[in-house]
């Protein structure tokens, strides 16, 4: 496995932790540095900082575009998985836009149910398709 798949890997596991426990997802990745052999990989912090700084606006985008659910129903770990694909497209122009959708679909394949890897491709492909339009 890529270390940068590593990386989204632990910082989805870092996001939904967080939401299950209600812990601000910072706090918690801190104790996870403190404690982490090996250590955490750099671009794990900037993910969950990065989903953490913008969450308001992601969570916005989730509601927005996602059909036939709300943000509260959908799993927690979908939840996760879009936020940081979302901010992958939105706030990361290190990462090309298909490679973010990608790996947020293949994980969405190994930690999720089996409807979800469709539904974070379709959420995550319209707000690529819609991404000229999305005020920041």
């Amino acid at each position: 496995m890529a270390a940068r798949t590593k990386a989204r890997k632990r910082a989805v596991d870092v996001l939904f932790e967080a939401d299950q426990r209600r812990r601000d997802a910072v706090s918690l990745l801190a104790d996870r540095i403190a404690q982490a052999d090996p250590p955490v990989h750099e671009y794990t912090v900037t993910l969950v900082e990065g989903v953490v700084a913008q969450r308001e606006r992601l969570d916005e985008l989730i509601s927005t575009y996602s059909q036939g659910w709300t943000i509260d129903r959908m799993p927690a770990v979908d939840r996760a998985l879009l936020r940081l694909g979302i901010w992958e497209i939105l706030f990361n122009d290190d990462v090309p836009d298909a490679v973010a959708v990608s790996e947020a679909v293949n994980l969405a394949t190994s930690l999720s149910t089996d409807d979800s890897p469709s539904f974070v491709n379709g959420l995550l492909s319209r707000v690529l398709e819609l991404k000229p339009t999305i005020a920041l």
